[in-house]
């Protein structure tokens, strides 16, 4: 929106500065930010009165978690409407990857949506049916990956990049877009796995989207591609705007998530926040690196994967309890210290991340 006052700087000299996209996405780290901010206690007000005894507790999980209960959830809601606000502002809105991964973002929010609402009605800790969800997430995350390959070039719609190597890139065909239901859904619903400590989610999604937000940006700019001897992907560097409003809502949003958490972001948020990111890396060709960036989210779904099918091969658990945060307070540590020491494998990973950009 604000981006079309470039079209007066002939007149007003100043309102060039919209033109760049690293202005821009501060003003929408600071929108988001602001927007969640103001907003957030009216809609916690809100989803307290609406859920009155909050979101289901696991009885089987640690009995910490126990002292939670009460606790609002989906606060999904004031991030996605942050981010939307944000990025409506300051995006160039005839980019179509914006509405690409926007599409995606919002889409997966309501699923999460209608999940965490059936939770919240029937006072149980599952939603609506897997299968049913799954099919949807994977009905979204292939119209968007089909999108993704018609405005790529010729040469690289259907490619597979590999980091740490220069021009190597692996023709997938409409096979592509197997990768791409896989690295959006699954990113999703890793994410969602990942959401079970407070503030434990959001800040490795924060990592990502700052990260993915300077990739965007290189990849979308000829010069920069170039000299890192990457590939070039027009029109993405817009979405550094999306990564700059996830960061910002992201912060507002961990203000009344950090312990103890006034509210929960639930499925709303967290398949969301999934969501962007797999729609992202898609959008810029770097699939792979969202694994090792988002290694924690991966980390956290490979252990319910290990858990689930050695009990039902062997009838033994391998860990005392997953997801792995979960595993760590059978174990006797804190949450806080979960959680802080996540952080900071999410911080080591994405600077691994950054390192395959020159490490070619």
């Amino acid at each position: 929106m604000l981006y079309e006052l470039v079209n007066f700087s002939d007149e007003i000299g100043v309102l060039n500065v919209f033109r760049y996209i690293t202005f821009r996405t501060g003003g929408a780290i600071f929108t988001a930010l602001l927007f969640v901010m103001l907003f957030g206690p009216g809609i916690i007000d809100l989803l307290r009165v609406k859920q009155g005894k909050g979101q289901p507790i696991r009885d089987d999980g640690p009995k910490a978690h126990l002292l939670k209960v009460g606790t609002p959830t989906m606060g999904g809601l004031m991030i996605l409407a942050g981010v939307t606000f944000a990025t409506l502002l300051w995006a160039h809105l005839g980019n179509p990857y914006i509405w690409i991964v926007l599409g995606v973002t919002l889409s997966y929010g309501a699923i999460g949506f209608y999940d965490d609402f059936l939770k919240v009605t029937r006072r149980t800790t599952s939603g609506f049916s897997r299968r049913m969800r799954l099919g949807l997430e994977i009905l979204v995350a292939a119209i968007a990956t089909g999108i993704v390959m018609w405005l790529s070039e010729a040469d690289m719609a259907d490619a597979l990049t590999l980091p740490f190597f220069k021009n190597t890139v692996v023709a997938l065909g409409p096979f592509f877009i197997l990768v791409g239901i896989v690295v959006i859904a699954g990113a999703g619903n890793a994410v969602n796995l990942t959401d079970g400590l407070d503030g434990l989610a959001i800040v490795p999604v924060m990592i990502a989207a700052a990260t993915f937000g300077l990739i965007a940006y290189l990849i979308g700019n000829v010069k920069f591609a170039q000299y890192l001897q990457i590939h070039y992907v027009a029109g993405t560097g817009e979405l550094s705007i999306i990564c700059g409003a996830l960061i910002g809502a992201g912060l507002g949003f961990l203000w009344f998530n950090a312990p103890p958490a006034m509210i929960f972001m639930g499925d709303t948020g967290s398949l969301a926040l999934g969501g962007a990111l797999g729609a992202i890396a898609v959008a810029t060709k770097h699939e792979v690196v969202l694994a090792i960036v988002g290694g924690l989210f991966v980390l956290e779904t490979l252990s319910v994967i290990i858990q689930v099918t050695s009990y039902r091969l062997t009838g033994k658990r391998v860990f005392r309890m997953a997801p792995l945060h979960h595993h760590y307070e059978q174990q006797g540590w804190q949450e806080s210290t979960v959680v802080v020491r996540f952080w900071i494998i999410s911080v080591v990973l994405a600077l691994v991340g950054l390192a395959t950009l020159k490490l070619r």
